[in-house]
């Protein structure tokens, strides 16, 4: 068994997703991310299931295991008790820990889910903060969402929301001392070491495409990966 499937089964997702499929195909039927998407969960677990390392890296290297919703129906109706979400998951954290990610469009827009999303939480105690839902940035929320930003202080106080404000209520300041508490939990948990190998490998990857690179959501390579799609991912 090669380096990438030592490092898979590291994962205690990779023993709890997988124990004896017999290749039924019902993680593929009930699936919803597969009647979308150019995407079949007994595909991902027949490439695991042979343990050639070749096919392991040319997955961790495709879009495939980014399609995944990761609703766990598979869960619910596997008749062997195998979760292919959960294999999925691990996928994925072995593809940004080797950087493998880098090589697949859907992969690449893993640095725009952690400046966007993964940032956020760290710097604000928000997944999603009305500050930085920018309407240029997101012209399908259309007009109405454009109004609402514009106007933000008055709509979320006609709403009942704390905004910017201490004590309770929806979209108060958190307290930095929570906010360090938030910080402490990905340093320790390992979600601060992802973060960096999310920048890192998308430098490297950016430079290669010869795209300027920086830290902020305006730069070349992180505007490339949240605007452009081939279009070639759904049936």
């Amino acid at each position: 068994m090669g380096k990438l499937y030592d490092m898979l089964k590291k994962d205690v997702r990779y023993h709890e997703s997988l124990k004896a499929c017999i290749n039924c195909g019902t993680c593929s039927a009930i699936c919803p991310a597969a009647s979308f998407y150019k995407y079949d969960p007994l595909e991902i677990i027949e490439t695991v299931q042979c343990q050639d390392e070749n096919q392991l890296e040319e997955l961790l290297k495709s879009d495939k295991i980014w399609y995944c919703g990761e609703c766990l129906s598979c869960a619910t109706r596997c008749p062997r008790g195998n979760t292919v979400g959960l294999l999925i998951m691990a996928l994925r954290k072995l593809s940004q820990e080797t950087g493998l990610f880098v090589e697949s469009e859907k992969g690449r827009q893993q640095l725009a889910l952690k400046r966007a999303i993964g940032d956020n939480i760290v710097r604000t105690g928000y997944c999603v903060y009305i500050d930085t839902v920018k309407p240029e940035r997101h012209p399908e929320a259309g007009p109405v969402w454009e109004w609402i930003y514009e106007n933000r202080q008055e709509v979320m106080k006609r709403v009942g929301a704390n905004y910017k404000g201490t004590g309770t209520g929806p979209l108060r300041d958190i307290p930095q001392e929570t906010l360090d508490e938030i910080k402490k939990i990905f340093d320790l948990s390992g979600g601060t070491e992802l973060f960096e190998n999310i920048e890192k490998f998308s430098a490297q990857k950016a430079a290669e495409m010869g795209l300027q690179f920086d830290e902020t959501t305006e730069c070349e390579y992180f505007n490339e990966i949240f605007t452009q799609t081939k279009k070639e991912h759904t049936l």
